[in-house]
């Protein structure tokens, strides 16, 4: 019993320090959409991923890029300041991971895009076909969201 007593507090203690330690290991990932709806606090590091908005990148002289993250439902404007990738244009998807400043706009640290036509991030893709946006290869829209959720083999 007393070692008991004397392990528990230590052991809780540790399992304390490393959560505390973690805490900013951790990064979720977020569409356009489900940004605004969690109200993601300024400041937090984040991955929000969607599609590039076509008409909505912005080159500035000083090397910052602005553009648009969209969904079906709603756009994110985002600030980048860097090299972008190759693959990066308007209508393709992409993957930025930053935070949110006191305005809004999201503040891209990284920019990631699709590497060839047939991959897209696993989470962009589920983001994508969650708000309706998902488009097969060929450019044919997908099914609407409610066939999507469906068990059956071609509702994906």
């Amino acid at each position: 019993m007393m070692v008991l007593a004397i392990a528990a507090p230590i052991l809780a203690m540790a399992v304390g320090l490393s959560l505390y330690a973690g805490r900013n290991a951790i990064v979720f990932f977020y569409g356009p959409s489900e940004a605004r709806a969690q109200h993601v606090p300024a400041g937090r590091v984040v991955r929000l991923g969607g599609l590039v908005q076509p008409g909505s990148v912005i080159k500035a002289s000083d090397g910052e890029v602005r553009f648009s993250i969209a969904d079906q439902a709603s756009a994110v404007q985002t600030s980048f300041r860097g090299e972008l990738p190759d693959l990066f244009r308007e209508g393709q998807g992409v993957v930025a991971q930053g935070e949110f400043d006191k305005s809004g706009v999201f503040v891209a640290r990284e920019v990631l895009a699709k590497h060839d036509e047939k991959y897209m991030p696993k989470e962009v893709v589920d983001s994508l076909k969650k708000s309706g946006e998902w488009q097969r290869e060929g450019g044919a829209p997908s099914k609407p969201v409610a066939q999507l959720n469906s068990k059956s083999p071609d509702a994906l």
